[in-house]
């Protein structure tokens, strides 16, 4: 599962922005067509947080390619380019980019608005959904931030609360350990990774009708966790 794409035909760029983000804890992939990143933006709607775009493509260009990405998804579009022509950059914000970067441009630069972007979008999709989260035999109220099981009431601290409520409002996207510090306790990365996975130990205890083999909150081996989709 991919949180990034990234579609450009410069293919030692590609590699250096794979290793970049996978560095910041991100997975990334790239491709280096328009319609092989048509394809990829399709089959992958799901688990897709963030696409990185070329304008120069050798088939479709960049901005043909981002107005069929709107006709099906909101995931938050990043756009490069060559040219420092400001026409290009109104012409994508107009039919939906995000955010644009010309190049060459900074690593660092690069990584603080590809962070956030994601950021916006996770805190976005949380908050245009219901009050009221039903998953199987669970139901998690957040204005009463209540969680019953069966209909018997599970006893919750406010983490605990607030971090089994972002997951399961995002279900079936994976977060790394980071960037579930990052929306659950607002603020930069501070903590000890060993600290989230005891978290998220409590929390199974309290939630999983075996803990040992989690049915809500599943380990994604060397990425992080995810809500289950199925739940």
């Amino acid at each position: 599962m991919n949180d990034i794409l990234i579609i450009d035909d410069d293919k030692e760029l590609c590699s250096l922005m794979i290793k970049c983000v996978e560095q910041e804890g991100l997975k990334a992939s790239a491709v280096h067509s328009g319609c092989s990143g048509l394809l990829m933006a399709d089959n992958n709607r799901d688990s897709c947080s963030l696409i990185i775009l070329d304008v120069m493509l050798p088939d479709l260009d960049g901005f043909q390619v981002l107005r069929k990405i709107r006709e099906k998804s909101n995931v938050p579009v990043l756009m490069l380019t060559a040219r420092s022509n400001e026409e290009d950059k109104v012409m994508g914000l107009r039919i939906g980019a995000d955010d644009y970067l010309t190049k060459p441009f900074s690593i660092n630069e690069l990584l603080a608005r590809v962070n956030s972007l994601i950021r916006r979008y996770t805190t976005l999709n949380a908050s245009a959904d219901a009050d009221i989260l039903t998953l199987g035999s669970m139901t998690i109220d957040k204005g009463n931030r209540t969680v019953t099981i069966s209909g018997e009431l599970t006893e919750l601290t406010g983490k605990e609360f607030d971090l089994l409520e972002f997951l399961a409002r995002n279900k079936g996207r994976v977060y790394t350990k980071k960037q579930i510090y990052t929306q659950v306790w607002e603020e930069d990365y501070a903590f000890d990774d060993s600290n989230i996975m005891s978290f998220i130990s409590k929390l199974r205890k309290k939630i999983e009708p075996d803990p040992e083999h989690p049915h809500y909150i599943l380990t994604v081996r060397g990425v992080g966790y995810r809500f289950n989709k199925e739940a």
